[in-house]
C-alpha cells in the first residue's frame, strides 16, 4: 500500500512541477504560447491560464493529501523508535528504578579482574 501511494505521490509531484513550468511567468520564460490568443490556438490565453491554474490547484491538493497519507502510514509502522521514547544514557532501563539501584560496573569489566585492578604489564627496560 505504501509503495503504491509513494509511486502516485512521485507522479503527482512531477506533474505539478511540469504544470508550474508551463505557466506563463512575468517574463514569459517557459510560458505556453507566445501570442494573445491568435486564430490558430485551440484555447485563448485566458482559458489556458484558467485551466493551468485549476490544474495546479488540484495537483497541489493531491500532493498534500498523499503527503499526509504517507506520513500516517510511516507513523503506524514505527513502534516507539523516537529518541524521546528511549531511556537516556546512564539512566536505569527499568521504569521506577533509581540510578543507585543500577550496578556500578557491568559484569566482566577489568575492575573485577583478579588482583583488584587492571592487569599489570611488565615494563620493558
Amino acid at each position: 500500500m505504501a509503495t503504491v501511494l509513494l509511486v502516485v505521490h512521485l507522479m503527482i509531484a512531477s506533474a505539478l512541477v511540469a504544470v508550474v513550468l508551463l505557466q506563463r511567468s512575468e517574463g514569459g520564460a517557459l510560458g505556453m504560447g507566445g501570442g494573445g490568443g491568435g486564430a490558430g490556438g485551440f484555447m485563448t490565453g485566458r482559458g489556458t491560464a484558467n485551466m493551468l491554474t485549476r490544474l495546479t490547484a488540484g495537483l497541489a491538493a493531491a500532493f498534500f493529501l498523499t503527503s499526509i497519507c504517507l506520513t500516517l502510514i510511516a507513523q503506524q509502522s514505527r513502534h516507539g523508535t523516537s529518541p524521546l521514547d528511549r531511556p537516556a544514557a546512564g539512566a536505569p532501563a527499568v521504569p521506577g528504578a533509581t540510578k543507585s539501584d543500577a550496578p556500578a560496573t557491568a559484569p566482566g569489566t577489568p575492575s573485577e579482574a583478579p588482583g583488584g585492578g587492571l592487569p599489570q604489564v611488565p615494563a620493558s627496560r
